[in-house]
């Protein structure tokens, strides 16, 4: 059922008190236990246009969801960095072409560079929906983005998703030249189930000799996919802050439909038996989200393995804010902390 007009006036309103809410100097760090208000009012205009719960809806009309959502942020506010090039890419994989996207700041060769694999639970999500935050990577970090369109469960199951996404960065690696590329300068990242891609690609990288990665760069990632009962589930899965837990196992049943599987250390990198000599590791996660307590522990783990980490929490932030800089002015903030972090990673 299409909202009412009613409930389109009231999330006008509550949208334009949110873009009212961007003031021109930073905002002081939130404790924890305080909802940023701008993520809270956005929140409350997500839930009068009404969220339909995944497992009503279809893999075809969820994917419409999302590339839907991401349209209705650049209309209310959204950045949107301009970049020097956009260029679609088709890689060689295992399943046939990979569709890729290449992001560059400028003219220059030998740039670092950056792969990314989107968020979307390895079911919804494409180069679309992840353009607003490579395009952020590519100007701010000031380095060449290569954006993948890995395989999506539930057509496409595990291991689809991690086998497009080492090729791809493996690709991406021996073909640096041709990118503008380092290939000694090479970052995995991405967030949520990309976040969980970058993880699995670092894992294979190390246990099958190559590529040698600079580091790893996670936002909020989902690394234990077999138990769901962390305190964060506990606390934030019942779907007020976004993500609920029901999601999460609608995901999961597309991507990992073989419970087994979930344990496997590709699935779920927190469950795996040795996370020594992986790549340097930068961690974000946002207080309220059900993936916290996870993502917060395998950087936990992967310290004590002797990997160095940098773990960054971001108060007062829900699953899936990395996407709102432009919008929400935390999020930027945060996004900002988050470039300077690359940009030492690069420079190591």
């Amino acid at each position: 059922m299409a909202p009412s007009l009613s409930a389109y006036l009231q999330f006008l309103s509550l949208y334009l008190r949110i873009r009212r809410l961007n003031r021109g100097v930073e905002l002081p760090p939130l404790p924890g236990g305080v909802l940023d208000e701008q993520t809270a009012l956005m929140r409350q205009a997500l839930q009068v246009l009404g969220e339909t719960p995944l497992d009503q809806l279809t893999p075809a009309q969820a994917r419409l969801d999302m590339r839907n959502n991401i349209k209705m942020l650049k209309i209310t506010g959204g950045l949107w960095e301009r970049v020097e090039s956009v260029r679609e890419l088709r890689i060689p994989g295992p399943g046939g072409e990979i569709p890729a996207r290449l992001y560059l700041p400028g003219e220059e060769t030998c740039l670092p560079m950056f792969v990314y694999f989107h968020g979307g639970g390895w079911a919804i999500g494409d180069l679309d929906t992840g353009d607003n935050v490579a395009r952020f990577i590519c100007k701010r970090a000031h380095c060449a983005v290569l954006s993948v369109d890995y395989r999506l469960g539930p057509d496409h199951p595990f291991p689809a998703a991690v086998d497009d996404s080492y090729a791809a960065t493996r690709w991406a690696v021996e073909h640096a030249a041709e990118l503008n590329g380092d290939p000694q300068r090479v970052l995995v990242g991405g967030d949520s189930a990309g976040g969980n891609l970058a993880a699995v690609v670092a894992i294979l990288s190390r246990r099958e000799g190559g590529p040698a990665l600079s580091g790893q760069v996670l936002f909020y990632p989902s690394v234990d996919s077999a138990t769901l009962d962390t305190s964060s589930y506990q606390a934030f899965g019942g779907g007020d802050y976004g993500l609920p837990t029901a999601d999460v196992e609608w995901f999961l049943d597309q991507y990992v439909p073989n419970l087994a599987d979930r344990r496997n250390p590709l699935v779920s990198p927190l469950l795996a038996d040795d996370l020594g000599g992986l790549p340097p590791a930068l961690v974000v996660t946002a207080e309220y989200d059900v993936l916290r307590d996870e993502g917060e522990a395998y950087a936990g783990r992967m310290m004590e393995a002797g990997v160095a980490v940098k773990l960054i929490r971001c108060n007062g932030m829900v699953h899936g804010f990395i996407s709102m800089f432009g919008l929400l002015q935390r999020a930027t903030q945060y996004f900002d902390e988050v470039i300077v972090e690359i940009r030492r990673m690069f420079a190591a």
